[in-house]
């Protein structure tokens, strides 16, 4: 009886081998789940998958995007996830969601005036031409839209902003030239005419829209055929121009304001001159046809004076007129009667 073992322990190593097939399997499922996670990709929606090999009979990049969905890594194989949902990026000095570092373009007028702007770009990845664009550029997503499409719309808004200046007369004269009048009444030139015919267009005011909408057509052309689509592109906020074409902008604005008030005054100095000559015409020809009433009637002189006599009109008065049926005899005799009687 001492060599038989207690029943507690009978048991034992078959507990052992179960535990050892547990561990075995578990250690089975977290190696194949790291197996899967590092040989494969999801592509989520909104996405394409490019897919470059390095063996096998076509290496390199793989005309055939992939969907959405889950997909293998084989060995020597790398699947890269392209954006197809329309995306606005904006280029700017100051950090943003899009960049942590200054992005803002940089161009330049006619007249080589370096000038910085931020700008907004709206774009999108055509789902059949994700691989073909990653072909040619070799790069990121993010990386592309920070490299090689962000040149691309620094030259393509510099190529337009060069043809133009910053401001018309801007940098030769902050003072507008105003053509003087012959004469009192010959018409004053409004100030700017000389803008409108020397200078088509300007990057201040509705120039910079025309140059962004006409850089945005050239980088749709240029950018149809790789397979993006440009959509919209916008300023965001305005043009930081050199301040010392700022100065004289302001200069220029303070000159013409002055002249457009003087010009006022003249414009009021020269209606009152008109009014004050109508009226002098008005008492010139008043007084002709007094002339030519006395001249054609001696009596009004002596009617004149007879009213006068009587009161009927101040003596410092110019003119007096009295109604037609008054007679001149009667009024004559009743003055005389009235001195009478006074003696």
């Amino acid at each position: 009886m001492g060599g038989i073992k207690p029943p507690s322990f009978r048991g034992g190593g078959s507990v052992g081998r179960t535990v050892l097939m547990i561990s075995g399997v578990l250690g089975l499922i977290v190696v194949a789940s790291i197996s899967v996670s590092s040989c494969s990709v999801t592509v989520e929606s909104g996405y394409m998958g490019i897919k470059t090999t390095k063996f096998g009979p076509n290496p390199g990049v793989q005309k055939d995007e992939l969907g959405p969905g889950f997909h293998w890594e084989g060995i020597g194989e790398k699947i890269r996830t392209y954006q197809t949902l329309q995306r606005t990026y904006s280029y700017t000095r100051e950090p943003n969601a899009d960049g942590r570092e200054n992005e803002e373009i940089m161009f330049s007028d006619v007249l080589g005036l370096p000038m910085t702007a931020d700008v907004a770009l709206t774009f999108k990845v055509r789902e059949d031409r994700a691989a073909d664009l990653y072909a040619t550029w070799r790069q990121e997503f993010d990386a592309f839209i920070d490299g090689p499409l962000r040149t691309s719309v620094r030259a393509a808004i510099a190529r337009e902003t060069e043809k133009l200046p910053v401001a018309c007369n801007a940098q030769q004269s902050s003072v507008p030239v105003v053509a003087p009048a012959a004469a009192l009444g010959a018409p004053i030139a409004p100030v700017g005419t000389q803008d409108a015919e020397d200078c088509p267009g300007q990057l201040i005011g509705p120039g910079r829209q025309i140059v962004l909408q006409r850089a945005m057509q050239a980088l749709q052309r240029e950018w149809a055929s790789q397979g993006l689509d440009i959509i919209r592109m916008e300023w965001v906020g305005s043009i930081r121009y050199p301040e010392s074409v700022v100065t004289a902008i302001q200069s220029r604005t303070t000159a013409e304001q002055n002249t457009r008030a003087a010009l006022e005054r003249v414009n009021l100095e020269r209606a009152n001159a008109e009014a004050r000559i109508a009226q002098a015409r008005g008492q010139a020809e008043a007084n002709r046809l007094l002339a030519e009433s006395i001249r054609s009637n001696p009596e009004v002189v002596r009617l004149r004076e007879v009213e006068r006599t009587l009161g009927v009109c101040p003596l410092d008065a110019e003119t007096c007129v009295v109604g037609s049926g008054i007679d001149v005899s009667a009024l004559i005799a009743s003055r005389n009667a009235a001195s009478g009687a006074d003696r």
